[in-house]
């Protein structure tokens, strides 16, 4: 019996060398591992002994070689393989340990060259992988370190490892070398090329939940390796465990603050941002966030896009907040942060990596990709329909209330004041429905503020219930067949109304 090693990651590898040798297993192995196997006492074959060829190309090519891939791909129940084995002195391999090359390591480095990430995609490894998972009924193939106790204690028992089992090996090792592909794919990929032809996309499991949206539905975490930062790679400083949809509103909220340049506070609640502001003074800005929606706030999640402040983080004091998150903590933040025993607390970095830039939703039988929304915002590009122009106050204004509205579910309208948000109808069939709906949320605080609509009115009654709550100024797309009745009827309630060009659908 024969088991060939070649890990890169050596962990816990001489621990289960020495128990197949120990259950009468013939070692094979690369250099490096060889040598680590050699050092620690184990009698150990190259694989250049094995085959009678040396490692050529500066170990490109090591275990690319008949003798070592017809050891483990040779069918054991099929006589006419058994014969060609013997006719060409092969021996069976039945036991195959790899791991592979760290080119995700390599390439997060920030000085990494592209001749360094070339040297460090593996081609032996793979192969190795591949060969023994697809022969598993046969070979049992293992590429996790964290199989190797239970492996050890089998094979050490001389008691046999199951086809289940083997198979659940096989299916890992496979699932190993297709992350690393998407990875090395995503790496190599060029930016100009947003829609390609087929895409994967490689994900590793980072913690478990309790369950999903709903207590009946299972839930995970999973990080794309080339990807720094965001949410999911979030320091959790305080507080229990977070949920799938801590996760979820947690995104939303960070994301929205992180959209202004100007230091922001967002309050959001099932994914939505209910209160939203924007101002130098950190505590003033989680002010007019949380009176936002006051009654909305409880039990939601608080983002802010500065360093928190202890000062910020008292005026928090009295109000429920399921997650608090900020790029950074001031030390007095966090002493104040401590007392809220089931607020989770989040030091998160902005986030970045290869497909950052893709939003995937998945539908059934496949999946809808698209380039991610950019929602810049030039209110000098923005042309004036109506007879009035809007004030420097309002313009300002429209400018908050439309970034926040590409964060609102869609049709999405969003009422603000004071660079703060006072209203917001969400995810509604219809328009109108969401300015009644902002407005109820407004009350008396609509009169004298802004509004932002995600798309277009088709209407000119949205615009009509806007000015009968007090708004003064509208931002919209534009592009309606009824554009002109709409702008006939800011004219004539006395509006200003600016088109902006772009939509912001966030279904």
């Amino acid at each position: 019996m024969k088991a060939l090693l070649s890990v890169s990651d050596k962990t816990g590898v001489i621990e289960m060398a020495q128990a197949l040798h120990g259950a009468g297993f013939d070692l094979v192995s690369t250099g490096g591992t060889g040598g680590a196997l050699a050092d620690a006492g184990l009698p150990v074959q190259e694989v250049a002994a094995l085959t009678g060829s040396p490692e050529i190309l500066d170990g490109r090519v090591k275990t690319l070689h008949p003798k070592v891939h017809g050891g483990i791909l040779a069918r054991r129940d099929l006589d006419s393989h058994r014969a060609e084995l013997d006719a060409h002195a092969i021996d069976a391999i039945d036991v195959v340990v790899v791991n592979l090359y760290p080119f995700v390591e390599t390439v997060m480095q920030p000085d990494t060259t592209l001749e360094d990430a070339l040297e460090n995609i593996d081609i032996g490894g793979p192969t190795l992988l591949r060969a023994a998972a697809k022969n598993f009924p046969h070979v049992v193939v293992a590429v996790d370190p964290a199989d190797y106790g239970w492996l050890s204690e089998r094979l050490a028992a001389g008691e046999p490892v199951t086809q289940d089992e083997r198979r659940a090996l096989a299916q890992k090792a496979f699932q190993h070398v297709a992350l690393y592909d998407t990875a090395v794919s995503h790496y190599l990929r060029s930016d100009a090329d947003d829609m390609p032809e087929a895409v994967t996309l490689g994900y590793e499991r980072k913690a478990s939940v309790r369950y999903g949206e709903n207590p009946h539905q299972q839930g995970a975490v999973y990080a794309d390796p080339l990807a720094t930062g965001g949410i999911v790679r979030a320091e959790q400083l305080l507080g229990p465990e977070l949920s799938y949809n801590n996760y979820l509103d947690g995104e939303a909220a960070w994301r929205v603050v992180s959209d202004y340049p100007e230091p922001a506070a967002a309050v959001v609640k099932h994914n939505n941002p209910c209160g939203l502001a924007v101002d130098d003074d950190q505590v003033a800005a989680y002010r007019k966030a949380y009176e936002g929606d006051s009654m909305s706030a409880y039990g939601g999640i608080v983002a802010f896009n500065r360093t928190l402040t202890a000062a910020a983080a008292r005026a928090m004091r009295g109000v429920l907040y399921h997650v608090v998150i900020a790029p950074d903590f001031e030390p007095g933040a966090l002493e104040v942060l401590k007392r809220r025993k089931q607020a989770r607390v989040l030091r998160v970095a902005p986030a970045s990596g290869p497909a950052e830039g893709l939003d995937v939703r998945r539908v059934s039988g496949g999946a809808l990709l698209q380039s991610a929304d950019d929602i810049s915002v030039d209110p000098s590009s923005w042309v004036t329909k109506s007879k009035r122009e809007p004030t420097d106050e309002e313009l300002l204004d429209l400018a908050f209330a439309w970034r926040a509205a590409a964060h609102v579910k869609s049709n999405s309208i969003v009422l603000a004041r004071d660079s703060a948000l006072v209203g917001m109808g969400a995810g509604q069939p219809n328009r109108v429905t969401s300015v009644h709906l902002a407005l109820r949320v407004a009350g008396d605080k609509a009169k004298g503020s802004v509004l932002a609509s995600d798309a277009f009115f088709p209407f000119a009654d949205g615009v009509e219930l806007a000015a009968e709550g007090g708004i003064t100024a509208v931002a919209q797309p534009g592009g309606s067949l009824r554009d002109d009745d709409v702008i006939e009827a800011a004219d004539r309630l006395g509006l200003a109304m600016v088109f902006t060009g772009s939509r912001h659908f966030r279904h």
